[in-house]
């Protein structure tokens, strides 16, 4: 039986593995906000049910706590399935760097194998990591990176390598429909505090009034992208005519220090800045090259950083109960 099989065919059924992770949920809205039906699946190890629990009740939405890495079966037709599961912060997949691999390796087997069961397009989350610590900058598309295979980063970074390798694979072979988003610093509610990347962290520190750890000096680059561009940059690829990878991320770049001063800035905290040394393989510059997102997908970002660190820090005072200081 069809897990929507009261419903009539006219919307369009789509899976989102890591559907109640920050990525996953979030597109999950997107999609249902265009009309769409929601499969979501999540083995609920980096993802929470909190993320998604807005959509109790909504009779176009389905979740499913499963693993990926096992089979997954679904009856009835499915039109586009979205492969969003994986950790994807430094933290997590130190943490957990098995499955960070089996979510890459089987997870995008078994995901690509639904699409093509059910004749449906497919789209995988990949990374700005699989350029590793770049040696060209900004980067681009065709850029084939500079990447540490054995490195305590490399569970995370050649996963989702093999996993674009796998994807190309079932498009040049089986004639799958399928796309490649490789997604640069993302931000936005409902990010975990706790999860180690920058955003998250130095809210949270600012917010308790701790200092802000700001790994190595501080000169190295991140460009941030508000969620809500990244998810209207990923929704407008999954209908595009292109195969190959295309980035989406914001080209604005700033250094980590500058960053913290902002956080501290805009959070009002006493904070001062602490530094640590700077992990293995850390990248020294991280700005993606947007060309191909503009002239393929019309699509640049259009959230300026004070908005979106404005919503951002609103989010994360609501979570820590702080929102009558605020």
């Amino acid at each position: 039986m069809d897990v929507f099989s009261n419903q009539r065919k006219a919307k369009k059924t789509c899976v989102v593995t890591g559907g109640a992770g920050f990525l996953g949920s979030h597109l999950t809205d997107r999609l249902l906000a265009a009309g769409h039906r929601v499969i979501a699946i999540d083995n609920l190890l980096t993802g929470n049910v909190r993320n998604i629990e807005h959509l109790a009740g909504n009779a176009d939405y389905r979740f499913i706590e499963h693993d990926v890495t096992n089979f997954i079966y679904l009856p009835g037709e499915v039109d586009f399935v979205f492969h969003f599961a994986s950790p994807a912060s430094p933290f997590d997949y130190l943490e957990f760097p098995i499955p960070t691999l089996k979510v890459g390796a089987l997870g995008t087997h078994n995901t690509l194998g639904l699409a093509k069961a059910k004749g449906a397009s497919f789209l995988i989350a990949s990374t700005s990591e699989v350029y590793g610590d770049p040696l060209i900058h900004p980067q681009k598309e065709d850029y084939w990176g500079n990447v540490n295979p054995i490195g305590p980063r490399g569970v995370y970074d050649e996963a989702k390598r093999f996993a674009e390798a796998m994807t190309m694979a079932y498009h040049r072979f089986h004639r799958l429909d399928t796309k490649i988003v490789r997604i640069f610093n993302t931000y936005g509610p409902r990010m975990r505090l706790e999860d180690g990347r920058v955003v998250p962290a130095f809210i949270g520190q600012a917010l308790n009034e701790e200092p802000l750890t700001v790994f190595g000096d501080g000169s190295q680059t991140r460009s941030f992208c508000y969620v809500s561009d990244l998810i209207e940059g990923i929704f407008r690829l999954s209908t595009a005519d292109t195969h190959e990878p295309v980035n989406i991320g914001n080209p604005s770049e700033m250094t980590i220090k500058q960053f913290g001063e902002a956080i501290i800035e805009k959070t009002g905290a006493s904070s001062q800045m602490v530094f640590k040394e700077l992990p293995e393989d850390d990248p020294r510059v991280r700005q993606p090259d947007i060309t191909r997102a503009r002239a393929v997908l019309g699509w640049e970002p259009i959230v300026g950083f004070d908005e979106g660190i404005a919503k951002t820090i609103s989010y994360f005072k609501t979570f820590l109960g702080m929102e009558e200081q605020a």
